[in-house]
């Protein structure tokens, strides 16, 4: 039926009601959401937004509409850890406190939970105060028929009126083939038989209701209800981030939306005649869903808590998280029309993550518009140089289309466009006096010539996988287009994050307490795969702290470089040219305070937040006039010199080196 809103604010509406009225209060109330990942509202309505969908609930939850009524019981279908851009700091624990003051009853794991491995999970967990389930994937290093993390395979509900609910949790095997960093013996099992194996354990243990959270696609939700003909009441689903509902075979099949922008809420009736414990259609059910819209107030406590877990984040955002002894070139003069070290970089990772023939990276991707000089590597750099929240996604794709992909990439060249493909195990040259679409004229993949009727695995970005900026070669077939996904959107890594955890990868001192066995193997195979192309600085001493140790190295004895003098004309920060001399500059960023993994609750107060902007908005600025004087005057740019092993003295990391190898090469500007 044709969704009615039921509020005068236009913020719910009808999603299924019973074919005949009823005007007793219910049995029970439920409310269900999914998919949730940022704490502050969006700029588009629905707004989304924590203290506003705390609002929404906290009403459901004791209006008094709902006066002697059953209590609400909170019911969450996975992924809140990541992915996001605070993620790629807290490492989710941003997240916990939210869920526990939203009174969620019970969560079932979604893949990206796991995208931090499995210890960083169960330590998230522990402090979650609810369980977390799923019943069909086990880990058989922990035991047998032990799920991963420890979970529970299902939990047993009892309203405040006395009925009992059987929850159990379900994954698919989908998104189980896309998480890089899982132990190494896990084993899946059929939904449709883990269900049919507990869902009557559950009810002889007096299970009234059954309901299933489960985090996967929609088709696979309605399969599984297909199967189980009517035996589960609900079917409370995730990973899809639309909302949706469905009647299968006697069984609601439902997702609420995603980032606290939608939720549902369930009423439940036993239908009339029905004894207690009857099972199998017992229940009549009205379900609304409600947007959360800028019309709901947000609610304070839960403002002033994301504004301390927000202030704490921002304060993160200026600790160094890696070094690089290569100045890193992300100006768009060099990305949108030609090879860049960075580029070359971040392409490799993304291809060696995902074990990849081959990446295609529209340069747009790249934003920071500037050369980062050698030195630390800030939150903040990899944050503002790759902001977008769309994902890396793996395509199998042909070589055609790949070539095609190219040929639109340099169409606009010489122009400064984002759709300039930057790439990895890919060479390719072209020829911009040749009309758009026959520009390349010699390319190949992994160092052979490229068959155009191949199948390969393509690395990309999923505003690509969109066909974005004429890219519709790899439009993906969930958009309409040809291009097979074996990851999607919804199980891709953002660049952001994989970077984060590229550089965790490379630390020596004060390391991620969490930091497990599978993860350790991944991104230990990826550094020394990337290494291959783009060189590693050792730190300067060899001297390391077990992660075990509780001793954590002190701030100041983490760099060595010795800071030049004080020039008394500004040097201190006081403003004047002292600040913009590059001796001031280096000792500046050189003094930045390393990010210390095992803070993942807190964050060490900034050295002096405030300054460190003022100076950042500033260097903006300098840096677009100085742009502009030299495009007019003609002066051209050029990078800066790499720092040798000599020169390179931090003790907390090894540093990266990313190079140009010839990757694009430019027909007719050869021999200038």
């Amino acid at each position: 039926m044709g969704a009615v809103a039921l509020s005068s604010d236009g913020t719910e509406f009808t999603t299924f009601t019973p074919e005949h009225g009823i005007d007793t209060p219910p049995d029970l109330r439920i409310l269900h959401f999914n998919d949730v990942y940022h704490l502050d509202p969006s700029s588009a309505e629905p707004v989304g937004g924590a203290a506003r969908f705390q609002t929404a609930v906290e009403e459901y939850r004791s209006a008094d509409r709902f006066k002697d009524q059953s209590d609400l019981i909170t019911l969450f279908s996975g992924d809140a850890f990541n992915p996001s851009l605070e993620s790629s700091v807290t490492k989710g624990s941003h997240m916990v406190p939210i869920l526990n003051r939203l009174g969620t009853a019970c969560a079932c794991v979604g893949n990206h939970d796991l995208d931090f491995g499995v210890k960083q999970f169960e330590y998230l967990i522990g402090k979650c105060t609810f369980p977390w389930l799923v019943a069909n994937i086990f880990d058989t290093s922990l035991g047998d028929n032990v799920p991963i993390g420890h979970m529970q395979q299902t939990f047993m509900v009892t309203s405040s009126n006395g009925i009992k609910i059987g929850l159990l949790g379900l994954g698919e095997r989908e998104w189980l083939d896309t998480v890089n960093v899982l132990p190494p013996n896990i084993v899946y099992k059929s939904a449709t038989e883990t269900a049919k194996r507990l869902i009557p354990e559950l009810r002889k243990a007096g299970a009234e209701m059954i309901i299933i959270l489960s985090h996967a696609r929609e088709p696979n939700d309605i399969k599984l209800a297909e199967n189980l003909g009517g035996e589960a009441d609900l079917i409370l689903g995730g990973h899809d981030h639309y909302y949706s509902h469905r009647l299968v075979n006697g069984t609601h099949v439902l997702r609420s939306g995603s980032d606290f922008k939608q939720l549902s809420y369930l009423e439940a009736w036993r239908r009339p005649g029905a004894p207690r414990g009857t099972p199998k259609g017992s229940w009549e059910f009205s379900i609304r869903r409600r947007d959360i819209t800028s019309s709901i107030p947000e609610d304070k406590p839960t403002h002033d808590l994301v504004e301390d877990l927000t202030a704490k984040l921002k304060q993160s955002l200026e600790k160094a998280v890696g070094w690089t002894a290569a100045p890193l070139d992300a100006r768009f003069t060099t990305v949108r029309v030609k090879e860049s070290n960075l580029g070359n970089f971040v392409c490799d990772i993304m291809r060696l993550h995902y074990q990849a023939d081959c990446v295609v990276m529209a340069s747009g991707t790249i934003r920071g518009d500037q050369i980062y000089p050698p030195g630390p590597v800030r939150v903040k750099d990899i944050t503002d140089c790759f902001p977008f929240e769309d994902p890396v996604v793996v395509l199998r794709v042909t070589g055609q289309a790949i070539l095609d992909a190219l040929e639109n990439g340099v169409s606009l060249y010489p122009a400064l466009e984002g759709r300039f493909p930057q790439v990895s195990n890919i060479k390719y040259e072209f020829d911009p006096s040749k009309p758009a679409g026959a520009r390349i004229t010699k390319w190949e993949i992994g160092g052979s010539a490229a068959d155009l009727q191949k199948t390969y695995l393509l690395c990309t970005r999923g505003y690509m996988a969109r066909g974005k900026d004429g890219y519709i070669s790899l439009l993906a077939e969930s958009e309409g287009g040809t291009a097979e996904e074996i990851v999607d959107e919804e199980s891709g890594i953002l660049i952001s994050m994989m970077l984060r955890q590229y550089f965790m990868a490379l630390k020596v001192l004060d390391q991620w307490t969490h930091w497990s066995p599978s993860m350790e193997h991944h991104w230990g195979r990826v550094v020394s795969d990337v290494e291959n192309h783009h060189p590693h600085l050792q730190p300067f001493s060899a001297t390391t702290t077990p992660v075990s140790s509780p001793v954590a190295p002190q701030p100041n004895n983490l760099l060595k470089r010795k800071r030049p003098a004080s020039s008394g004309d500004g040097a201190a920060g006081g403003g004047g040219w002292g600040d913009w001399i590059g001796a001031r500059l280096r000792q500046r960023r050189c003094s930045t305070v390393p990010f210390n993994e095992r803070v993942v609750d807190d964050a060490i107060p900034a050295q002096n937040t405030e300054e460190l902007s003022r100076i950042e908005r500033q260097m903006q600025i300098m840096r677009r006039v100085i742009r502009k004087w030299r495009r007019l005057a003609g002066v051209p740019s050029r990078l800066g010199d790499t720092l040798t092993e000599a020169e390179y003295d931090a003790d907390w990391t090894k540093a990266i080196a990313p190079r140009v190898e010839g990757r694009i090469r430019i027909v007719s500007e050869e021999g200038k």
